[in-house]
């Protein structure tokens, strides 16, 4: 099976058992998915999803974010992971969208990035999820079910699979594909323990085969 028809499968498949996917995390608007993005990092969208309704009651608009302090701000996410960094990041992101964006995300990754706590990670999900731009988001789930299904080859950084990946899916297919990505490795291809027998994309998977070649000869 060659690499065109190893994505080919592998997107048919989602098309057709998952054709709509988005993410899990709760945001009513650009801003508060701006904030929910930074707070995910190497952390569940579940505790996030728990933080985020006070956050978003009591920080409702970017200008009210930046005129804030940490001491005020630190204890509604005390309970997300790295709380003192995220603080501080959310602070200086709102205080940058009010003094160099006119109070309103930015519509590329280029701009994205030049906010705190905004990686280019977090840029792609924001341009793809909100602005509904072509970009591939590389987190942990992303590169590990990429590099499994063999739709990455060698990529050693989340940018080089984010190029291998970009490269063979169609434009149509990419933010969604992401998704696909993510809720995969989420709920059945785990790190530790992948759910092979609850898998439909066995028939591509270089994991599958190289893992289980006795079972198949």
């Amino acid at each position: 099976m060659n690499k065109k028809e190893r994505f080919k499968g592998v997107i048919d498949y989602f098309l057709t058992h998952q054709p709509t996917a988005e993410t899990e995390l709760v945001y009513d608007n650009p801003f508060q998915l701006l904030v929910a993005v930074i707070l995910s990092a190497q952390c569940t969208d579940k505790r996030v999803n728990l933080v985020t309704p006070d956050v978003f009651r009591d920080f409702s608009t970017p200008q009210k974010m930046a005129a804030t302090d940490f001491d005020t701000l630190f204890p509604y996410i005390r309970s997300i992971s790295y709380p003192n960094n995220k603080t501080k990041h959310l602070i200086g992101m709102a205080q940058m969208l009010v003094n160099d964006f006119e109070a309103k995300v930015p519509e590329t990754v280029e701009d994205l990035v030049k906010l705190p706590g905004v990686g280019r990670k977090t840029a792609n999900v924001i341009v793809s999820v909100v602005y509904h731009q072509p970009a591939m988001a590389v987190d942990t789930h992303v590169f590990r079910v990429s590099a499994r299904l063999g739709l990455t080859t060698a990529a050693k950084t989340p940018a080089a699979a984010e190029k291998q990946l970009v490269q063979h899916i169609p434009q149509a297919y990419i933010a969604t594909a992401h998704h696909w990505l993510i809720l995969h490795g989420r709920y059945t291809c785990l790190a530790r323990t992948p759910k092979c027998e609850a898998c439909g994309l066995t028939a591509y998977c270089k994991y599958f085969k190289k893992h289980n070649a006795d079972t198949l000869t």
